[in-house]
């Protein structure tokens, strides 16, 4: 699936299933609440926190994928074309870091 078929696939969802779109600030804030969950997932697969017994169904997988499901819903929202915005930052990053990070010590 390509950007932009994601892009419509969630549109179609939301017209259907989901109703409408929540308003883009509560779409922000659920955004915030999924990071918050794939990041107690990281801290305690790979940090230093243990889990729980409430943390051990996790899906990391599962969570990284409602974390891309509301930042389409919210490209959709504010008229953002993620294909043509994600290309854009990538020659972004490709000129400002062309040799910055081989010429980082501490990433040697």
């Amino acid at each position: 699936m390509t950007l932009k078929e994601a892009q419509n696939t969630v549109d179609q969802w939301i017209k259907t299933v989901g109703v409408r779109y929540f308003d883009e600030l509560t779409n922000t804030a659920i955004l915030m609440e999924e990071v918050g969950e794939v990041a107690r997932i990281m801290a305690r697969k790979y940090g230093d926190q243990s889990f729980k017994k409430s943390d051990e169904a996790y899906n990391l997988a599962d969570e990284m994928a409602d974390v891309l499901f509301v930042l389409i819903c919210l490209a959709n929202q504010t008229g953002i074309d993620l294909t043509e915005a994600l290309e854009k930052n990538l020659d972004k990053k490709n000129k400002r870091d062309l040799l910055r990070h081989h010429n980082n010590p501490k990433l040697k």
